[in-house]
């Protein structure tokens, strides 16, 4: 960016966090209205930047104690969005809150922040835990097994990392023999382990240099796509389902201007099931397309799984076999492709084990929060949480609706982040899309599956 702009620098996220928090008040705080609804998510939702900020700082300087209170910090922050999530349902009233700004000052402060944002992708580092599924990808396509993928169910819990893959082949394209070059990247700094304590020295042995140009391009490639799309995905869903393009705007305006978008910006394994899922809710009217964003978000990171009975609920007067129909698409697809990819029977079992999660909760050698916790509080956690996701959403709230769907996503998706053993309550993209766009929702009651589904 320096070399555009002449002494371009790039804000360090303390400073982010300022000037964002000023922005967000002055763009959407209702000064007429203190205490309305609006504020209140809006301050809750500045609350999240201290907690990111102590986690950050506590990686980068190696103080665990920071790195614990920051933890503790976003757990508080997340349980208090959980509770506003589930009471958004309840809510009855949902009076009209412009922003202070018109939609079309709102659309080109967000496309103007989405370029820097992305030009700070194009031109800063890449972490190591960026750049993973990446290289494994490249190995998969060879029928490989890399050393890598052989401990990632244990280091990064399950996922798909052929996903990685897609914006390679233009990628490789343009850089030719430039991408098979050794490219030096930097140690994660986002709270994700590398490797389990019993493979560190595996780790070890793998330099940075292993890394190549191209696949620091096909990770970066990779987040500014799925950045793009929850950008737009959001616009759009205000456009079309909210009839108001003010509101999809504003939602956009809010996520960018976060200080976690800032920070985690270039996150390929926060960014595409966000994607996936804001692009599925903007589809529902469609349940076999739907289907299949949903279906590829499950193959993606799987814990958006646990929404499966929330949709199902919500088609099930109208709707319900195209959703499992295009689920079924997905996941055959996304089978197919590890048929193809693996060499014997054992690596194709073993791939797909990682994708579906298919093993007990693992209680050893976690990351993130729950590498200062003991693990066994994890059970009762996610106890709970399977109590809320496959028992209470079916049932509650009847009839559902687009603003249930909303929150209730949202919720489902805030509740991952507490007994997630891997990131520790940091994949906030997993949720803020669509509770972002909950905040900023006019009333949908009217928006259920017999009226709304072709």
């Amino acid at each position: 960016m320096n070399e555009i702009l002449s002494g371009y620098e790039r804000l360090e996220p303390t400073t982010w966090a300022y000037l964002s928090a000023i922005l967000i008040i002055a763009l959407f705080f209702k000064f007429n209205r203190i205490l309305s609804i609006r504020n209140l998510d809006l301050l809750l939702l500045l609350a999240l930047a201290p907690g990111l900020l102590c986690v950050r700082l506590g990686i980068e300087n190696g103080s665990s104690g920071v790195e614990l209170f920051g933890y503790w910090w976003l757990f508080g922050v997340n349980s208090l969005l959980l509770l506003r999530a589930l009471w958004d349902s309840a809510m009855v009233r949902r009076p009209l809150l412009d922003p202070n700004m018109n939609a079309s000052g709102l659309l080109f402060l967000a496309s103007a922040l989405f370029l820097f944002l992305m030009a700070n992708v194009i031109t800063g580092s890449t972490d190591q835990s960026d750049l993973l599924s990446a290289q494994r990808a490249q190995m998969l396509s060879d029928r490989q097994a890399s050393q890598v993928e052989a401990i990632s169910l244990e280091t990064h819990g399950p996922g798909f990392p052929l996903m990685f893959s897609l914006p390679a082949i233009p990628t490789s394209r343009v850089l030719g023999e430039e991408g098979d070059q050794p490219a030096n990247v930097e140690p994660s700094t986002n709270g994700e382990s590398e490797a389990t304590d019993d493979d560190s020295n595996k780790t070890d042995e793998t330099p940075s240099a292993q890394f190549t140009t191209g696949q620091v391009v096909t990770a970066k490639v990779a987040a500014i796509i799925s950045q793009a799309m929850i950008v737009l995905g959001m616009v759009l869903i205000g456009l079309r389902h909210f009839e108001n393009l003010t509101m999809g705007c504003a939602a956009a305006m809010l996520y960018l201007l976060l200080p976690y978008t800032a920070m985690w910006t270039g996150s390929v394994t926060h960014l595409l099931p966000a994607a996936l899922l804001v692009w599925a809710v903007f589809n529902y009217r469609t349940p076999l397309l739907a289907g299949v964003l949903l279906g590829l978000a499950f193959g993606t990171v799987y814990y958006p799984v646990f929404l499966l009975p929330l949709w199902l609920s919500f088609y099930w007067k109208r709707g319900l076999w195209r959703l499992l129909i295009g689920i079924g698409i997905a996941i055959s697809a996304l089978v197919i492709t590890e048929i193809a990819t693996s060499s014997d029977f054992a690596m194709f079992a073993g791939r797909v084990q990682q994708m579906f999660g298919i093993h007990w909760p693992q209680m050893e050698n976690l990351s993130g929060a729950w590498a200062f916790w003991y693990p066994v509080f994890r059970y009762p956690i996610l106890a709970a949480f399977l109590g809320m996701s496959l028992l209470t959403f079916p049932l509650w709230p009847s009839p559902k609706t687009l603003a249930s769907l909303l929150s209730c996503s949202a919720a489902v998706m805030l509740g991952v982040q507490f007994w997630h053993a891997h990131t520790g309550g940091l994949a906030l993209a997993w949720y803020l899309p669509l509770f972002l766009l909950m905040v900023f929702r006019p009333n949908l009651e009217d928006r259920v599956a017999t009226n709304m589904v072709r």
